[in-house]
């Protein structure tokens, strides 16, 4: 399941996925990774939360992203939750542009059980429709 955290930027987006994050920590029954491309919020987070910032691995583009992605999952068979603030900043693409990005996480929640969260810089108006549909 892919769930959609949207709204402009400076509203609060990264707050409520950290929020969301530490408040499922504690009855989640596999593991939980939150992504980003800073290292400001690593001490808000629990530290249960495996927290990756890939700013540390020079990631360049959306098929960058994906492969990345599909490495941390790989690294163990028991995730639960992924959390991935700012994808489209992260691969410095409009999210408009980044359908196969959106269908390669929806095919790892099929075959990996996991729950996404991503948070998304724009209005709900602005949502490509690819996106939309997680809402």
């Amino acid at each position: 399941m892919i769930k959609i955290i949207y709204g402009p930027k400076g509203t609060g987006k990264t707050k409520t996925l950290i929020d969301e994050a530490n408040n499922i920590v504690s009855s989640a029954k596999g593991h939980l990774i939150f992504v980003t491309n800073t290292k400001r919020y690593m001490y808000d987070l629990h530290r249960d939360i495996r927290f990756i910032d890939t700013s540390d691995y020079m990631i360049a583009g959306e098929e960058a992203l994906c492969g990345f992605v599909k490495g941390v999952v790989a690294a163990n068979n028991d995730n639960e939750y992924l959390f991935i603030d700012g994808a489209a900043r992260i691969a410095c693409k409009d999210i408009k542009d980044m359908a196969a990005f959106y269908y390669m996480l929806d095919r790892l929640c099929e075959t990996n059980g996991l729950t996404i969260y991503v948070t998304c810089s724009c209005s709900k108006e602005e949502l490509p429709d690819f996106v939309a549909k997680y809402l």
